[in-house]
C-alpha cells in the first residue's frame, strides 16, 4: 500500500507542546492512526512518545519548534507517514544519509566539491518522493549521542546534528576512509540497534568478482579467463594461449596502472603502460624480461591478469560499454542506461577521465568495426548481460549492493565480455547533469531507499 505524503508546518512552541502532533483527520482515518492516544513517534534513529490530535479538512502535519529541532526538521519538509499498529509507532521518513567522501565547510555554496550538484539534484528527488535526505562524512559521524553531523539543504546548505538514518547510501570515494574503524563500527551499530540498512557497503576488488562469477552458469561466457598473477608459471602459461594479455590492478579506477602485453616477435613482448599523458611502451626480449620489470610493482600491486579481447573500435579507439544497474521501487535489478565510450586518440582505456567520449550504444555499433552480420540486438545482449552479471554479484558477493556500474565490451564478432564492475559508480560519468533536471538514476536509488525502509 503506498505510504501518505504529508507536508511538515513548523509552528511556535507556544501554540504547541513538545510531545503533541496535529495532523489532517483524512490523512489520520486513511493511516488508521489513533486521535489522542500516546504513540511512538519515529524518524530514523529518533523516539519520542507523542499524541496525535485530528485537524479537519487539513491534510498536513504540525509540529512544534522544539520538537522539529530535534529532527533537524524545516517547515515545508514533505515527509511520508506511516503507522504500525502492533508497536503504536508513527513513523516519518524515510530519512536517508549519503555518506560522502569529504566536505568543505569553508564553502558553503559548494559543501561538496565537484558532486554538490549531484547532492542538490537527491535533495529535489527526495523532496518530490517525500523523503528527507543528509550528507555527511567519516568526520561527521558522532558514536556517542547515535546522531550524525550532517548537511542538510533548506534554503542553501547548512550543518546540524540529526538522527542516524534508515538507510544509508556509501558513496565513499577511498577503501581508506571506508575502513576506519569508527565508519565500520556505526555502520554495524546503526544495522544493530535500529535496523538501517546499508547499501553499496563495499568496494569491489576484480579478482573478488572474477572469482565469485566463475560459479556463475548465466554469467560465465561473459568472461574473458582470468587469474590472480602470483608468479612467472602464471604469466607464462596466459601468454602461451593468447597475443595479447592485460594486467590490472585488484584495486584499481579509473584505467589507472594498466598493463597491455602484446606479441613482437617470436620471443619478444611489448608492454604498453597506462600514464596520465597517454600510452607509454617498452619493449621487452623476452617474457622473464618483463616479469622482472613488473616483479617490483608486485610487491605492492596485486594484478589480475586477463585474456585480452578484440574489441571493437572505431577509428582505432578502443570502445566498451557502461551499463549503469540499480535496484528499483520492488528490490529488483533493473538497467537504467547504457552509453557507450570510445577511448582518447592516445589511450586504449575508455574512462572519461582519459580523455574517452560517450557516445549511444547504436551510433558506437554503427560507426565501429564489428562485422555487420554480428550488429543484430547488441542494446539487448548488452542489457541481458548487465542484468545477469548483477544478480550474480549480488547473489555470490556477501554485500548488499543497490547500484552497480558494469563496464561491458563487445568483440568483432559481436560477442559480449565483461571488463570490470564497478560498486560505487562515479555520478558524473555517465550522464551530463542538467541543472533543474533529476536522472532517472537519482529517483530510482531514492525509490530503492523507499522499499528498504518500508515507506
Amino acid at each position: 500500500m503506498p505510504t501518505p505524503k504529508v507536508d511538515v508546518q513548523v509552528v511556535s512552541s507556544g501554540i504547541m507542546a513538545d510531545d503533541v502532533l496535529m495532523l489532517g483527520d483524512s490523512v489520520m482515518k486513511a493511516a488508521k492512526i489513533p486521535a489522542q492516544q500516546q504513540l511512538i513517534l519515529q524518524f530514523g534513529s529518533f523516539r519520542q512518545s507523542v499524541t496525535v490530535i485530528p485537524v479537519p479538512r487539513y491534510d498536513g502535519l504540525r509540529v512544534g519548534h522544539a520538537l522539529a529541532r530535534r529532527m533537524g526538521l524545516a517547515s515545508g519538509t514533505p515527509l511520508r507517514l506511516q503507522y504500525r499498529p502492533g508497536s503504536r509507532t508513527l513513523s516519518l521518513g524515510p530519512v536517508i544519509g549519503v555518506l560522502v567522501s569529504r566536505d568543505y565547510p569553508t564553502q558553503p555554496d559548494k559543501p561538496f566539491g565537484s558532486i554538490t550538484m549531484f547532492c542538490r539534484e537527491l535533495v529535489d528527488a527526495c523532496r518530490s518522493q517525500g523523503a528527507f535526505v543528509y550528507f555527511f562524512t567519516p568526520g561527521g559521524i558522532v558514536s556517542r549521542s547515535g546522531g550524525v553531523e550532517g548537511w542538510v539543504y533548506q534554503g542553501g546548505w547548512h550543518q546540524a546534528v540529526l538522527p542516524a538514518p534508515d538507510v544509508v547510501n556509501n558513496r565513499l570515494t577511498s577503501r581508506k576512509l571506508e575502513n576506519k574503524s569508527s565508519v565500520q563500527q556505526f555502520l554495524i551499530d546503526i544495522k544493530q540497534r535500529y535496523g538501517a540498512q546499508v547499501f553499496n557497503e563495499k568496494f569491489l576488488d576484480k579478482s573478488e568478482v572474477f572469482d565469485a562469477l566463475k560459479g556463475d552458469a548465466a554469467v560465465l561466457r561473459y568472461l574473458p579467463e582470468s587469474h590472480s598473477l602470483l608468479s612467472y608459471t602464471t604469466l607464462k602459461s596466459m601468454c602461451a594461449r593468447y597475443p595479447s594479455v592485460f594486467l590490472k590492478p585488484v584495486r584499481g579506477s579509473l584505467g589507472k596502472g594498466i598493463i597491455r602485453l602484446s606479441r613482437a616477435g617470436p620471443e619478444g613482448w611489448t608492454a604498453s603502460f597506462t600514464t596520465p599523458m597517454g600510452t607509454r611502451k617498452q619493449v621487452y626480449p623476452n617474457l622473464m624480461k618483463v616479469f622482472a620489470a613488473i616483479s617490483g610493482k608486485m610487491k605492492t600491486v596485486r594484478y589480475l591478469i586477463q585474456q585480452g579481447l578484440t574489441l571493437i573500435e572505431i577509428g582505432g579507439r578502443p570502445v566498451d560499454f557502461r551499463a549503469l544497474t540499480q535496484k528499483n521501487a520492488s528490490g529488483k535489478w533493473v538497467v537504467t542506461s547504457i552509453v557507450g565510450r570510445i577511448a582518447g586518440s592516445q589511450h586504449y582505456v575508455s574512462n572519461l577521465a582519459r580523455g574517452g567520449t560517450l557516445s549511444t550504444v547504436k551510433e558506437a555499433v554503427a560507426r565501429s568495426n564489428m562485422a555487420p552480420g554480428a550488429r543484430k540486438d547488441v542494446s539487448a545482449r548488452l542489457h541481458k548481460a548487465a542484468l545477469d552479471i548483477s544478480k550474480g554479484v549480488d547473489e555470490r558477493i556477501s554485500a548488499h549492493f543497490g547500484e552497480l556500474g558494469v563496464d561491458l565490451a563487445l568483440d568483432t564478432s559481436g560477442r559480449v565480455w565483461l571488463l570490470e564492475v564497478n560498486s560505487k559508480p562515479s555520478k558524473n560519468d555517465n550522464t551530463p547533469l542538467n541543472e533543474g533536471k533529476i536522472r532517472p538514476s537519482v529517483r530510482m536509488m531514492i525509490q530503492y531507499a523507499r522499499y528498504l525502509a518500508g515507506f
